[in-house]
């Protein structure tokens, strides 16, 4: 099982970016997706989950700017940013709680991480 994120890049202030991350390999199902980040010198910090379901969690320094939604026919998870700031800027990471068909229980799997630098 792999996750691989994209959508990350160079944006001005209040611009806005949407990131992906698409699950494949021998997926027996999936169950939370979610969001974290890392900034420079700081640690990784959960941004947004989204729940098998659709219920959906944010970090209050994201909410009202950041939207994550999943497509499950594709495996994939996204984020929607909007109004970004300087302070967003940081390695962007996917994870997700996936039951593989050979391992039968459910797992975290991460991604390898897409850059998103916020100019002032």
């Amino acid at each position: 099982v792999q996750l691989q994120a994209s959508g990350g890049g160079l944006v001005q202030a209040g611009g806005s970016l949407r990131l992906s991350c698409a699950a494949s390999g021998s997926i027996f199902s999936i169950n939370n997706m979610g969001w974290y980040r890392q900034a420079p010198g700081k640690q990784r910090e959960w941004v947004a989950t989204i729940t098998s379901g659709g219920n959906t969690m944010y970090a209050d320094s994201v909410k009202a700017r950041f939207t994550i939604s999943r497509d499950n026919a594709k495996n994939t998870v996204y984020l929607q940013m909007n109004s970004l700031k300087p302070e967003d800027t940081a390695v962007y990471y996917c994870d997700a709680v996936i039951i593989a068909v050979v391992r039968g229980d459910p797992n975290v799997y991460w991604g390898q991480g897409t850059l998103v630098t916020v100019s002032s």
